[in-house]
């Protein structure tokens, strides 16, 4: 019994939800991949998937196996990959996820200068503002902003970003210059989302501001768009606002306010095996933001 083969076969038909879609994804027939998954249950003794003719679903120790599954299939690539000299010189499939505009601003032109550098690269960039599970999603690295949750990712820290306040100079001359974050319900105000409350201040001295924008947009540009054209404050991380505020467009006011800097991490999925792909552009990656005057 080939154990890492019935591995990937269950793998499949997790992730597929379906028999027949997991043959498909590894060209194999049907009742090869229902052979399978059967030999890797009776091998353990444990059901692994629940079936029904409308859909297929790991049960709970199923669940655990197929993660545990995902991570020695990846172990034994990168082990492959070692032995055959692919780490000499990167080549391959690379997936790379970073917030959106953090990703414009400073994860895509690492992207295109590595993949000018090494003509076997081929890149997929998922740029989204939600946090990214790795390896549920099939990545192979990520960039993350705040403090980092207990995981099994190893992480590089190359940076940080500050949470600022801020407003076109224009709006500031027509209505003044908040002193305390207490004056801002008294000023237009633009907000990224729904959030009401903004925090100031640093442990033990957190101050809760809440407020009642004028104005609120569901992404960046569009705050900062509408800052700049005088309408309002609005409170942004640092590098959103950065080449705005070397532009003379935007000013940063409350700064004895700001709260605790967040963290910057390059992330990866954990493996004793560094694949060449992933650790070249980590270290281009690590180089490129840690001497980016912003994000320091």
């Amino acid at each position: 019994m080939d154990r890492l083969h019935l591995m990937a076969v269950l793998v499949a038909v997790a992730e597929e939800e379906s028999f027949a879609g997991g043959a498909r994804r590894l060209a194999m027939s049907p009742p090869a991949v229902t052979r399978a998954v059967a030999m890797l249950e009776e091998h353990l003794g444990v059901k692994l998937l629940n079936r029904t003719t409308r859909y297929v679903r790991v049960t709970e120790a199923g669940q655990r196996y197929v993660e545990d599954a995902r991570r020695i299939i990846a172990e034994a690539d990168a082990a492959d990959e070692a032995a055959m000299g692919i780490n000499g010189t990167p080549c391959g499939h690379l997936a790379i996820t970073a917030p959106v505009l953090f990703g414009k601003l400073y994860v895509l032109p690492v992207i295109v200068e590595f993949l000018q550098s090494y003509p076997g690269i081929c890149v997929s960039a998922v740029f989204l503002d939600r946090v990214v599970n790795l390896l549920e999603e099939g990545l192979d690295i990520g960039v993350r902003i705040g403090v980092l949750p207990d995981s099994s990712m190893k992480a590089l820290r190359v940076g940080s970003v500050r949470r600022v306040v801020c407003a076109s100079p224009a709006y500031l001359a027509h209505h003044g210059c908040p002193k305390t974050p207490l004056e801002l319900p008294a000023h237009t105000l633009i907000s990224v989302g729904t959030a009401v409350e903004w925090k100031f201040g640093q442990d033990p001295e957190v101050l809760t501001v809440k407020t009642a924008p004028r104005l609120t947009v569901t992404t960046n540009d569009a705050a900062i768009a509408a800052a700049i054209q005088g309408f309002g404050i609005t409170r942004l991380l640092s590098y959103q606002c950065a080449p705005y505020l070397a532009a003379n467009e935007l000013a940063t006011l409350l700064n004895g306010y700001e709260p605790a800097a967040m963290p910057i991490h390059i992330l990866h999925r954990e493996s004793r095996h560094a694949n060449a792909k992933v650790r070249a552009f980590i270290d281009l990656l690590a180089v490129r933001l840690r001497t980016t005057p912003a994000l320091q």
